[in-house]
């Protein structure tokens, strides 16, 4: 379920765990509310801070490291019918006819919404995008965590930047200033920069989610074969945004995506 944490990714895994630390050590030795808490004995946020630092980490290798949904053997529960009745079958359009795919690459029957990662050397169910940053695809299985990992991550920050600003002191010139703040307002900017790329990342995602599409289907709809037919506000696997949330982030295990393809078109009126 989990790759090896020394394996692939190794070097980026742990640029990111050097880097979050380093961080929150420069926020702790500067004059930031942080550590005039800590020198006045009232560690509650202190520690609330670490500690969400620490689930941040965490959640990054959970994500990392998890099988986020690898295609490594055929489907056999797969069929054509779908578990569909005769009847419902030729309620179908003809422009929805199912074609099992067979990957070029590894040989494999490929699910509905899955698609090859040429980095991860798999297929992989419900295939969003490789994130470089955690060295892994990001699909069925880890989505979810990716998610949350953003929303922790994104707190993470926001609350770092706060406590950047809070430790900048007075000085006379601005030679003097950046003499004494160069180091924090470095450190405010790397994590400003961050702080903003999250919130981006988690906008689109959660945006997507609420469409029940992935990033890979949002960027190139028009050369996925189930969905060049669609028109370009139609989404056969849209049920409501409610429903996309809720299914995300509340409904386990592998849904196969061909029934809800095909019953959009094949229930009864």
């Amino acid at each position: 379920m989990f790759k090896n944490v020394f394996g692939s990714g190794f070097l980026v895994r742990t640029a990111h765990v050097i880097l979050t630390w380093v961080i929150t050590l420069i926020l702790f030795l500067h004059d930031t509310d942080l550590r005039k808490q800590e020198e006045t004995g009232e560690l509650l946020v202190p520690v609330l801070f670490v500690l969400l630092v620490l689930i941040s980490v965490l959640l990054y290798f959970a994500v990392s490291l998890m099988d986020p949904g690898f295609v490594l053997s055929d489907d056999c529960d797969l069929q054509f019918t779908l578990g569909l009745t005769e009847e419902q079958q030729d309620m179908i359009p003809h422009t929805k006819t199912l074609r099992l795919r067979r990957c070029g690459h590894c040989l494999l029957q490929q699910p509905m919404r899955s698609k090859h990662c040429q980095t991860c050397q798999h297929c992989v169910r419900r295939y969003d995008h490789h994130c470089p940053w955690i060295e892994n695809c990001v699909g069925e299985r880890n989505h979810r965590w990716f998610v949350l990992y953003l929303v922790v991550q994104f707190i993470v920050l926001l609350w770092g930047l706060h406590m950047s600003w809070s430790g900048f002191s007075h000085a006379l010139t601005w030679q003097l200033w950046l003499k004494a703040n160069g180091v924090l307002l470095a450190t405010a900017a790397v994590v400003a920069v961050l702080c903003l790329t999250v919130l981006l990342l988690l906008g689109s995602h959660l945006y997507l989610v609420s469409l029940n599409t992935t990033t890979w289907e949002f960027m190139s709809r028009h050369r996925i074969s189930y969905l060049k037919h669609c028109g370009a506000d139609e989404n056969p696997f849209d049920r409501g945004a409610l429903r996309n949330l809720w299914g995300f982030f509340c409904v386990w295990g592998t849904v196969v995506w061909e029934q809800v393809y095909f019953r959009q078109d094949s229930d009864p009126i």
